[in-house]
């Protein structure tokens, strides 16, 4: 699933494209693209000026000019990625486009996604207010976040991908977080020093800032950017998916395990399983 790193590629690619226009056609072609919406979507966005594309975390959103910024219960366009989704500028013929729209100046933009995972709803911005800020907000207090993660009684690994405590971390960039601080993924959560927590908000957003600066980690044909461009990060991870690979600072066997119902990429000598609070004094 695309993550913080790599939607905000997307929100990037996007605004250029679709501020201070709007949206002059519209189909839905696949009923899960727009599951929950009780109106057409042309009706719903007929006249209304893209005012900019939002991000938080993983959720993507349109605002538009016609609606109060500071109303949380304002419209807006969701849009979420899912597992495979893909915003294409320019014309598609690929057999996975869910919706097709053309914009007021004739621009094409598609919404492709093979798992049917992603959407796109109508509704208000209400609808993510439970969602935490993420690493890259401009007011984002990693202090309070810090504490959040160490008020869980969860493992690390878990509360890393709860998205009421920080939003954006998936998998890929909470393995890379937690190898950065040098924290087994199956430590306790309320173990943690706020040193330690803080350390290790720190080494998340150092990570996904490293990996946006190289259009976020693409595996396969299923993520990419507006213009159909691959991110590169996956020539940097020194966790993720390297099971058996030697780690890039002690030269240890990288092991998996798996956490919660996710797979977990550590290194057993830099991220040894003992207490966290011991670690902030060495």
């Amino acid at each position: 699933m695309p993550e913080l790193p790599e939607v905000e590629t997307v929100r990037r690619g996007l605004e250029p494209y679709l501020k201070g226009r709007s949206f002059a056609q519209m189909e839905v072609l696949h009923p899960r693209a727009n599951r929950g919406q009780e109106a057409p979507l042309k009706q719903l966005l007929e006249r209304r000026t893209i005012r900019g594309v939002a991000r938080r975390g993983k959720f993507l959103w349109l605002e538009f000019a016609d609606e109060n910024l500071k109303d949380p219960s304002r419209d807006v366009m969701f849009i979420h990625l899912g597992m495979s989704g893909q915003l294409r500028i320019g014309p598609s013929d690929s057999k996975h486009v869910r919706i097709r729209t053309r914009l007021s100046d004739g621009t094409e933009l598609s919404f492709i996604d093979q798992r049917t995972f992603g959407y796109w709803l109508f509704a208000p911005w209400l609808k993510i207010a439970h969602i935490a800020p993420d690493p890259l907000e401009a007011d984002f207090d990693a202090a309070a976040a810090a504490r959040k993660i160490r008020a869980k009684r969860t493992v690390i690994k878990t509360a890393l991908l709860d998205q009421t405590v920080v939003s954006g971390i998936g998998n890929i960039y909470a393995d890379e977080a937690l190898w950065r601080a040098k924290i087994h993924p199956q430590t306790k959560a309320c173990d943690l020093s706020q040193a330690n927590a803080l350390a290790l908000v720190d080494a998340a957003t150092t990570v996904m800032r490293g990996a946006l600066a190289v259009g976020g980690t693409s595996f396969d044909a299923l993520y990419v950017n507006v213009n159909g461009e691959s991110g590169y990060f996956s020539r940097s991870l020194h966790a993720y998916g390297r099971t058996g690979k030697s780690c890039d600072r002690c030269g240890s066997p990288i092991r998996r395990i798996v956490v919660g119902g996710r797979s977990s990429h550590f290194c057993p000598r830099c991220q040894r399983r003992t207490s966290a609070r011991s670690r902030v004094r060495e």
